[in-house]
C-alpha cells in the first residue's frame, strides 16, 4: 500500500476525564499510539493524562537505553502490559533461526526486568519455506523459548496478522492457524495476542470468543478505516467500521483478565496533540465498556 501523509484531525471534542472507571484499570496503551514520542515523553504523557498501563515498544526502549528504560518504568509505577516484539524465525527479516531464538531470549530476560504480562512473538514471514517448514521453526523456537518465559512467569503472546500484512511479517493469518501452533506446542507459556485489526473479519468471531478468550494474553484495539488509505491508517475505536463494543464485551463475559491495548498506528494520529489523544483513547475506551 501507498504511505501517505494526510492532515491532523481536530482533537478538541475529546473530554478529559476526572474520574477513574474502574474497569479502566484494564487499560493500556501501546508506544507506538504516541509515535513521535520518545520513552521518557512516553512515560511522563501517560503518567498526567492518568494512563495506568504502557505497552512497551522495542525500538524506543532501545533508543533511551534498556538499563535505563527498564529504571525509568520501574520508578514511574506504570504497569507493563507487553514488550513487542520478538520472533521472526523465518528468517523472512535476515536473520538466522539461532540469532532470532537468542534475540527473544534476550528479549525475555529484558520483559522480566521490566515486570511485563507477556512478550509478543511475530512469526515471520514464510520467506521461501514450505508451510509445514515454516511452522515446524515456529514450535521449535516457541518451545525453547516457553520454556525460558515460564520459568521467568511471563506468557509468550503470537501475534497472527491479516492477509495484508503476511509477504513481510507472519504467516499465520488466522485464529484456527495460530491455534493449531499452541495445540502442538502444548506449552503452557503460549497464548494469543488478539489484535482485533487483524482478526476482526473471521468467521463467526463474536460467537467463537468464549472459547478464544482463555488462550488469550493481550486484546489489542483499533478500528478499520474502510479502505485503509496506507499501511499505517488505523483510526479509533467508534472512527471505523468494526463492531470493538461488541467483541470487547464478549472477552468480558468470558472473563478475559488481562488488558485491553490501544494500539493505533496511524500517520494521521501521529501527527496530532498527544495529551488530547490520550484523554480521547481513555473516553473511546470507557464508551466500549459501558454498561
Amino acid at each position: 500500500m501507498t504511505r501517505q501523509t494526510t492532515a491532523q484531525p481536530d482533537l478538541r471534542l475529546a473530554t478529559p476525564t476526572s474520574h477513574r472507571v474502574p474497569s479502566r484499570s484494564k487499560l493500556a496503551i501501546n508506544e507506538v499510539t504516541t509515535y513521535r514520542w520518545s520513552l521518557d515523553e512516553d512515560v511522563e504523557g501517560y503518567l498526567q493524562a492518568g494512563v495506568e498501563a504502557i505497552g512497551v515498544w522495542r525500538p524506543k526502549l532501545v533508543r533511551f537505553g534498556e538499563e535505563r528504560g527498564i529504571d525509568l518504568l520501574g520508578e514511574s509505577g506504570l504497569k507493563v502490559s507487553s514488550l513487542s516484539w520478538a520472533g521472526g524465525f523465518t528468517g523472512s527479516n535476515g536473520h538466522s533461526f539461532v540469532d532470532a531464538v537468542d534475540d527473544t531470549i534476550n528479549t525475555i530476560s529484558t520483559a522480566a526486568a521490566l515486570q511485563a504480562d507477556c512478550v509478543v512473538i511475530v512469526s515471520g514471514a514464510r520467506a521461501g519455506h514450505t508451510t509445514n517448514h515454516a511452522r515446524e521453526l515456529l514450535v521449535d523456537a516457541l518451545r525453547e523459548a516457553g520454556d525460558f518465559a515460564g520459568e521467568l512467569g511471563l506468557e509468550l503472546a503470537i501475534q497472527p496478522m491479516h492477509t495484508l500484512f503476511a509477504s513481510e511479517w507472519s504467516f499465520l493469518t488466522n485464529l484456527d492457524d495460530t491455534l493449531d501452533i499452541l495445540s502442538r506446542c502444548n506449552h503452557p507459556a503460549l497464548k494469543i495476542a488478539f489484535d482485533v485489526y487483524h482478526l476482526w473479519q473471521e468467521p463467526r468471531l463474536v460467537e467463537r470468543l468464549p472459547e478464544i478468550a482463555s488462550h488469550c494474553a493481550t486484546v489489542r484495539l483499533s478500528d478499520w478505516r474502510s479502505p485503509p488509505r496506507s499501511d499505517s491508517d488505523r483510526c479509533l475505536p467508534g472512527d471505523g467500521c468494526i463492531p470493538l463494543r461488541e467483541i470487547v464485551r464478549a472477552f468480558l463475559a468470558a472473563e478475559y483478565g488481562g488488558f485491553f491495548e490501544l494500539e493505533i498506528w496511524s500517520e494521521e494520529l501521529w501527527g496530532s496533540d498527544y495529551a488530547q489523544l490520550l484523554d480521547l483513547c481513555q473516553t473511546r475506551f470507557d464508551e466500549l465498556i459501558a454498561p
